[in-house]
């Protein structure tokens, strides 16, 4: 008879954690871990994407659970199955006749409390695995806490609750702001899967902490002043905007005042584009929207490069033989400046639109800079306007012109290295992000320069859209965070893991996502990928600003607290 002593020293196993739902059998550091479940849990709860620990001797090793298999110890079980009666010999053979093993990502470790002489402050790569078994158990508060942070560390200027894991409502998933600043980001998902209820959470985070300024370019006013909105849960309520969350931290620009106006909302400017505002490298995106030939899109810069900033006023000014005069003075064909005239002279149907010299007028895009200068974030509300081609025109004109004073300004800080010139972090949020950064534009498009290279000048983007398959695959492997909500085609699964580590084992778990309220948060704001069950927008979040760490003001901000704790209700 075989008999076992219990080890020590070097292969001492610590006290096993409560909780437990299996131990290891296989595995490798290349293809996952396998666990053996515990008779007693039922198979059926067991969820993919579920946040678990192995219990090693030295480390602690933070895991998803990718995979669930039933098998059998011997074939003729399964050839004569117990009938529908025999419950008793169903119990017998469980866990040892039959059983389940359950495929786990060893995705961070950590030493354990058994060994604190090996303590490290942040979780690591895992470069090796645990020993046969090694106890599993579900993730407690305080682990997730020491893998994803809280949001009472560093006083509340660095994390953000955004979710709890699958099956542990109530424990707060935090990312970190901080970093999430630093890159640009993502909110995928199908329509109808919350979309604009992900990015709002984001977006009040960045505000709350003050880690970043915004520009929101919102398409449908969802994301300005409160409205009639279905919920996560399918049903209808009023939920509030940003402005209602944080109205000294918040500014409504709008390009159809009167809407805004009507809706019992007063705007804090009114926008207007004038002619001579707007580039070629502007109407780029809008080919496919107008149908614009390449020859037609050509003729722009040659008009710009006879008439400079007056090239669209001329254009769509131009009556009779003038374009004839034109075609002439700018050698661009008569039929493509009239193809280009017809296109664009739909703009001149909006009140927005104007082609009136700027110069010596009010340049609303002055004080949209120095309103995200002073540490405000702006929604720019596009009202009745929510046509695509007027959101793609008016995004373009708008960032180029702000992309280009953010490098003067990181060049000025960089001349200077004082802290006082050091711009402020701007997160820049678009919808329908793929008709700006299709493979055949993005490298042309101001978005596709900042996916690309505006990190270095504190400028990026939170990207939202439903079809990460048509965005361009370079700007795809620069995208720092992301979270993914329920995606049903092949490709775009595909294209939102490009640039993620075994990505083959994350596409089951975002494949097996609810359709409302889950996702799969991963990159550079997250230590590791977990999937959470997100944060619920509504009364309940209010009161957690109001009453968080910073109480409704955000950390560079001088304004009373009282007031600032009462703006939210």
């Amino acid at each position: 008879m075989l008999e076992f002593s219990e080890s020590s020293g070097d292969g001492h196993h610590p006290t096993d954690r409560p909780g437990k739902i299996g131990v290891i059998t296989h595995g490798s550091l290349n293809d996952g871990i396998e666990m053996k479940l515990d008779a007693a849990r039922p198979i059926e709860d067991v969820i993919a994407g579920t946040f678990v620990v192995i219990q090693g001797e030295q480390y602690d090793f933070f895991c998803m659970i990718t995979d669930v298999e039933i098998d059998a110890a011997n074939e003729q079980i399964l050839l004569n199955p117990p009938g529908p009666e025999d419950d008793l010999l169903r119990d017998v053979m469980r866990g040892t006749g039959t059983y389940a093993t359950v495929s786990l990502k060893p995705m961070l470790m950590l030493p354990n409390t058994e060994h604190p002489e090996l303590s490290e402050d942040e979780p690591r790569s895992v470069k090796t695995i645990p020993a046969h078994f090694a106890p599993v158990a579900h993730a407690t508060e305080d682990d997730v806490a020491r893998v994803f942070g809280h949001e009472a560390n560093d006083g509340g200027r660095t994390f953000f609750n955004v979710g709890s894991p699958i099956g542990m409502d109530e424990i707060p998933v935090c990312i970190n702001l901080q970093r999430f600043a630093e890159r640009s980001n993502a909110v995928f998902g199908k329509t109808g899967t919350g979309k604009t209820f992900l990015t709002r959470l984001l977006l009040a985070g960045t505000i709350q902490t003050g880690r970043a300024v915004n520009l929101i370019f919102d398409m449908h006013s969802e994301y300005g002043y409160g409205d009639r909105a279905e919920s996560e849960d399918g049903s209808t309520q009023f939920v509030k905007g940003l402005r209602d969350l944080f109205p000294s931290k918040v500014c409504i620009f709008s390009l159809d005042p009167k809407t805004t106006r009507d809706r019992g909302n007063q705007p804090d400017h009114d926008v207007y584009l004038h002619a001579d505002q707007i580039q070629p490298a502007d109407i780029l995106p809008l080919r496919d929207t107008l149908n614009l030939n390449a020859t037609a899109a050509e003729s722009s810069y040659m008009l710009q490069n006879t008439y400079g900033k007056d090239w669209l006023r001329t254009l769509l000014e131009a009556r009779g033989d003038e374009l004839e005069q034109i075609a002439d003075e700018t050698g661009a064909h008569q039929s493509s400046l009239e193809a280009l005239k017809r296109k664009l002279s739909q703009f001149e149907q909006y009140d927005f639109f104007t082609t009136q010299p700027s110069q010596d007028r009010h340049d609303v895009l002055d004080a949209l800079l120095e309103t995200l200068d002073s540490g405000k974030s702006v929604v720019l509300e596009f009202g009745r306007y929510d046509d695509l081609k007027v959101y793609l025109l008016v995004a373009n004109a708008i960032t180029r012109r702000i992309r280009r004073k953010y490098e003067e300004k990181t060049n000025r800080y960089r001349q200077t290295k004082n802290e006082g010139d050091k711009p402020r972090p701007l997160m820049i949020t678009i919808e329908e992000a793929h008709k700006f950064l299709a493979p055949g534009i993005a490298h042309e498009t101001p978005f596709g320069k900042i996916a690309r290279e505006m990190r270095k000048f504190f400028v990026s983007l939170l990207v939202v859209d439903q079809r990460p398959s048509a965005i361009d695959e370079e700007v795809m492997s620069q995208l720092g965070t992301k979270m993914i909500a329920k995606l049903n085609d092949d490709k775009d699964i595909s294209n939102a893991l490009v640039g993620t580590s075994d990505s083959s084992s994350l596409r089951q778990v975002l494949a097996s996502l609810d359709a409302k309220q889950q996702a799969l948060l991963l990159g550079h704001a997250v230590p590791m990928p977990i999937v959470v069950r997100t944060r619920t927008y509504g009364a309940d979040f209010y009161e957690d600003l109001r009453s968080g760490p910073l109480g409704g003001k955000s950390p560079n901000e001088d304004d009373d607290p009282d007031e600032l704790i009462h703006e939210l209700f």
